[in-house]
């Protein structure tokens, strides 16, 4: 990273109260969205063992053609960031319109391809004939809320970017609780089974974009900013996605790959990673609410052209990416013998577990710079870069991975690739940060 002045005490006291301003309530947020899923399970679980297994199938679907889109959010958070520290705040909203928009027209493409090719799709995914038929129910009434939730993304990085992080953990946390109250009165009360629990996640989907839409439409008001659609505008938010999308899918064939090879590695190793993946996307949460503060403190940083300030605060927070990840490894280390019999009774898994998790917990300082710096660089409008780097990632981890079986390492010598992978990402995030080539100022990159 680019060499600055140690920051003064005062100056990194605000930082501080900056960070932990918008990563406690971000965190929050993070966390709320997978007890959707969480609630629907344990709804639909007392219907029966196929309702149960066609609703794991349709919501890894669902939850895998959202995720794609996360763009939405990060490339909204630092496009409106870079106006408000540019004193624009009408441009702001502008072009949070602009990504709301593009929601609602990738929303509707993804209906138009998941309606008929629903039970392809839950066949792919190897579906029982006793589950599919659920998996396509619950998919095909889901899918229909998907525009609802690519809005409550771009939305959601609109707030972010206006540095509200509060917003978004109170919507998360009301739409939890409709989904919940939701599924229980429309699966038992109205008897409609695992369509009544896609229905009331899609009620609830669409409450959390109307709140969200009603925020925004306010502050589009009250600042004289335009609603309507821009195409030029759409189509700019389009072209800032696409390389923050090759990430994404990058990142997520890793994942897949790490998951694949699990898999050849013999029942009790794929059991012991899943409980691992669960761990780490968890932790992850705790590490991408910091990255989320530095999305919209960067971003606004260089729209008011304060590069000294960007400096100052990606500094301060990987210092606190990196404490973070020491608290979490620790944690990790002390607490497993207390947390594996949650998870599994086999000893056999739990064998497998230990050392592959002391990896883990030794990793995790390294998983907090990753993440900050993913953060600052998202927050600088850097996304061709990140594109390029994830894709060497993944190009470095794919081999390693691949000879895992083959070298007979075990699930330990997996997680050793996955550590891998994060070095690879710190040391292209680093250089990239030390250039100081991500420093570019103004309202627009």
């Amino acid at each position: 990273m680019t060499q600055a002045p140690v920051a003064p005490k005062d100056t990194r006291r605000r930082h501080d109260r900056e960070i932990v301003s918008l990563a406690v309530p971000a965190f929050g947020a993070l966390v709320a969205e997978p007890l959707f899923v969480m609630a629907d399970s344990a709804i639909v679980g007392h219907l029966g063992t196929p309702q149960l297994a066609g609703l794991g199938i349709a919501a890894a679907l669902l939850t895998t053609a959202v995720s794609v889109f996360v763009f939405l959010a990060y490339a909204t958070t630092a496009a409106v960031a870079r106006r408000v520290g540019a004193g624009d705040l009408p441009a702001a909203i502008r072009q949070g319109m602009d990504g709301i928009w593009l929601a609602l027209l990738l929303g509707a493409a993804v209906i138009a391809v998941v309606l008929p090719a629903a039970p392809w799709f839950v066949d792919v995914f190897g579906a029982s004939h006793t589950a599919a038929p659920y998996a396509i129910t619950y998919l095909r009434i889901s899918a229909l809320g998907i525009p609802a939730m690519l809005v409550v993304l771009a939305a959601t990085g609109v707030l972010r970017g206006l540095q509200d992080t509060r917003t978004p953990l109170y919507v998360a946390i009301g739409g939890f609780a409709m989904n919940a109250a939701l599924n229980v009165g429309l699966v038992y009360g109205a008897g409609l089974g695992i369509a009544g629990s896609a229905w009331g996640t899609v009620i609830a989907q669409f409450a959390m974009a109307a709140v969200y839409l009603s925020v925004v439409v306010r502050g589009a008001r009250r600042h004289g900013a335009s609603l309507r659609p821009d195409a030029a505008g759409i189509r700019a938010s389009a072209q800032a996605g696409v390389p923050l999308l090759i990430r994404t899918l990058s990142l997520r064939a890793v994942l897949m790959i790490a998951t694949a090879v699990a898999a050849r590695l013999g029942d009790a190793d794929i059991a012991a990673h899943q409980i691992i993946l669960s761990l780490w996307s968890l932790m992850a949460f705790a590490l991408d609410a910091i990255a989320i503060a530095g999305q919209a403190i960067i971003g606004r940083y260089l729209g008011a052209e304060d590069t000294e300030g960007a400096r100052q605060a990606c500094r301060r927070m990987v210092e606190w990416g990196i404490a973070a990840g020491v608290g979490l490894g620790v944690l990790i280390a002390v607490t497993r013998p207390l947390f594996m019999p949650l998870f599994t009774s086999d000893h056999t898994v739990q064998d497998a577990l230990v050392p592959a998790l002391l990896v883990v917990a030794l990793s995790q300082p390294l998983s907090g710079v990753v993440f900050v710096l993913d953060g600052v660089l998202m927050g600088a409008g850097d996304g061709p870069y990140l594109a390029r780097a994830m894709l060497v990632t993944l190009a470095v981890f794919a081999p390693v991975a691949l000879l895992v079986p083959t070298l007979g390492g075990g699930l330990t010598a997996l997680w050793w690739a996955m550590t891998l992978m994060m070095a690879v990402r710190m040391l292209t995030l680093w250089l990239r940060a030390r250039s100081g080539r991500w420093l570019v100022t103004g309202a627009t990159r």
